[in-house]
């Protein structure tokens, strides 16, 4: 469903990316780990078309994207949870998910009022409202909600996108530990056809939810493994000084 061949990108004499190559099946969950300055994020951005790689392929369900723009990867489906929020916080919850359904559905272009009443946006705004747990909250001004509740509301903008492939850059990031259990749940209860590639430091949950793990460091693909072989290789816990012990 999403394959990369040997991306590279360079700035200046630093190499960021460094000859990445991945292959996801479709309905896979794929955590991307590494310290910090691994070229992550980076890597997201070559995914999402925010960067133009130096060299190398990226394709989705089979068709290459490498030269297209971001619009056009989203309705390829590709669709990206960021790692701050990029939320209309002086709109509600719903109005959120339903400007995110209208680009989608390619009612963009129309008057917010004309959309937010069509039924195909409310049908998947009621459907994502419940896939994140906020359907209780709808009306809410985003303003005024949780900063946990925000980060489910990141993931429901992405899903109302309606992809075939879900990135999501720390989607725990800032979230208190009453919160983790519940994003764990979330993730796992999400489509099984939905592919899905996930930046995450919290172990437990790259753990719990990765079919796959790729171990990035200085830009290279490093490590390759499933959960269990991760948590034994020498050389990923090498990279992380031990912190697996404290996740075993």
């Amino acid at each position: 469903m999403l394959e990369v061949k040997s991306l590279c990108k360079s700035f200046g004499s630093l190499v960021v990316t460094d000859d990445v190559s991945l292959r996801l099946e479709r309905g896979e969950r794929r955590v991307i780990l590494g310290p910090n300055g691994a070229g992550k994020t980076t890597l997201f951005n070559l995914l999402t078309g925010t960067l133009s790689p130096d060299s190398g392929t990226i394709l989705i369900d089979g068709r290459a994207v490498t030269k297209l723009p971001v619009e056009a990867r989203v309705h390829r489906g590709l669709s990206r949870s960021f790692q701050k929020n990029n939320l209309f916080e002086g709109l509600s919850v719903r109005q959120n998910l339903a400007l995110a359904a209208a680009a989608a559905l390619g009612l963009g272009t129309n008057l917010w009022r004309d959309t937010h009443k069509d039924r195909a946006v409310c049908d998947v705004v009621g459907a994502v409202s419940e896939q994140i747990g906020l359907a209780d909250n709808l009306d809410a001004r985003v303003s005024q909600i949780s900063y946990g509740n925000r980060r489910q509301l990141e993931v429901g903008l992405a899903l109302a996108n309606q992809p075939k492939v879900l990135l999501m850059d720390e989607p725990t990031s800032g979230v208190g530990p009453n919160m983790i259990q519940g994003f764990h749940a979330l993730l796992k209860s999400l489509p099984r056809e939905l592919t899905m590639v996930i930046i995450e430091h919290d172990m437990d949950l790259a753990f719990d939810v990765a079919d796959k793990i790729t171990v990035l460091n200085y830009g290279k693909v490093v490590f390759e493994g499933t959960p269990d072989e991760t948590r034994a290789s020498p050389l990923v816990n090498e990279i992380y000084l031990g912190g697996w012990d404290d996740h075993a």
